[in-house]
């Protein structure tokens, strides 16, 4: 259950605890992913990004990011993680909606995601508002989820996703973290295993 958890926005200073939850949820192999070609060197948009803390223990997290389709503005979703003990609790569904009700309360008319639709669906993601939208590298085209933040939003969506020009802080990119890391599992990881 979630009652016991405090949501709170992401600060600058949590970085470290977010991508210690990602790396234990995800390991190197989140680094080829098609969707991390739109995070590298990005900075998240923290006021719509968040945290679910359980006493002084971050135990889960999730990210939007700054995007266009086809040069129309979105926010990508991901990646969401959640310690393996809180799991199953609803603590992944409720962070992406608190995620999702602030880029509402923001403005924000889409969010993009690679997922599965099994799990997205009951939060309102589909995958045939993105039929016609190209993601940067490959990818299951089933498994790329837009929803739509406000009616309409997500109609005649087409074209090629990009990393927006600047972040929603004004910010230009920030240097890659873990530039080593990435190109060392490039390396060890054969192209049929990417998604």
């Amino acid at each position: 259950m979630t009652a016991d958890l405090i949501f709170a926005p992401e600060r600058l200073a949590d970085g470290p605890l977010v991508e210690g939850l990602i790396a234990r949820a995800f390991g190197p192999g989140r680094f080829v992913k098609a969707a991390e070609r739109l995070r590298e060197g990005r900075t998240p948009a923290r006021d719509l990004s968040f945290l679910a803390w359980k006493g002084e223990a971050a135990v889960g997290c999730v990210r939007l990011w700054p995007v266009t389709i086809g040069g129309a503005p979105a926010l990508l979703l991901g990646p969401f993680a959640v310690e393996d003990g809180q799991r199953s609790a609803g603590v992944g569904a409720a962070l992406i909606e608190r995620a999702c009700d602030a880029a509402a309360k923001a403005g924000h008319g889409l969010i993009l995601l690679v997922g599965d639709s099994a799990y997205f669906s009951p939060l309102g993601f589909a995958a045939e508002p993105a039929r016609a939208v190209r993601m940067p590298g490959p990818v299951d085209q089933d498994r790329v989820l837009i929803k739509a933040l406000r009616r309409g939003a997500d109609a005649d969506l087409a074209g090629a996703v990009r990393p927006a020009a600047r972040d929603l802080a004004g910010q230009t990119a920030i240097e890659d973290p873990h530039p080593k890391a990435r190109h060392d599992h490039q390396r060890m990881t054969e192209p049929g295993s990417l998604r």
